[in-house]
This record gives C-alpha cells, structure tokens and sequence, in this order.
C-alpha cells in the first residue's frame, strides 16, 4: 500500500532508505528533538550522529503503510525488517512539523 505524505516526512522515509543521514539531519529545524529507543536526541548534529549510529549498526528498510494526524503530530505506521532483535515489526513514528521542516520525531514500537 502507498501513502501519500506531507513532503518533509517523505524526505525523512527516502533519506532513511539511502542511509543518507546528512540529508536526513536537513529535515530537521535547527531545534529539532528525536526520541527513539527511550534516548531523546536534540538538535540537527546529535539527530545527525543518531542516524549514522542507526544506520552502521543495523540494515533494515521501512515501509510506511498508514498515516493519520494526531492533535498536531502525523503518526506514520510502518512496517520495519532487518538483522535487528524484534524484526520484523511495525513501528509508529510521530512527527510533529515546523513549516518544511520536521521539529519532533517520536519513534514508538
């Protein structure tokens, strides 16, 4: 199933998919906070090295399957496999937007 998503966020899914964690650092505001695996990553250098960190120690892809807005966050369903523990499953990331950019990512199991 495809979904069609606001722009910022599908620039976050394709620089994900390219491990490209320079460009997906560019989503974010300068202020931009992440959440995942219950550590909070502030800023675009920390979300940066968050991403790189992610992408060496594991491979996965990510397939978003269902969108809906939640107050002001977009929660983002999407089914995620690869040679981490748990795989597969489908994760819920909740991103709040600032303009063209991303301000809050929250990535839930």
């Amino acid at each position: 199933m495809t979904v069609e998503l606001p722009k910022p966020i599908a620039d976050y899914f394709a620089a994900d998919a390219a491990q490209d964690a320079d460009t997906l650092a560019r989503c974010f505001t300068e202020t931009a906070e992440v959440i995942d695996e219950g550590k909070t990553h502030r800023g675009k250098a920390a979300i940066r090295d968050w991403k790189a960190d992610t992408s060496t120690t594991y491979r996965y892809t990510v397939e978003p399957f269902a969108m809906a807005t939640q107050g002001e966050r977009i929660a983002v369903t999407s089914h995620v496999k690869g040679d981490f523990p748990g795989s597969p499953l489908d994760l819920r990331y909740f991103f709040t937007l600032d303009g063209d950019r991303i301000a809050g990512l929250e990535i839930i199991p």
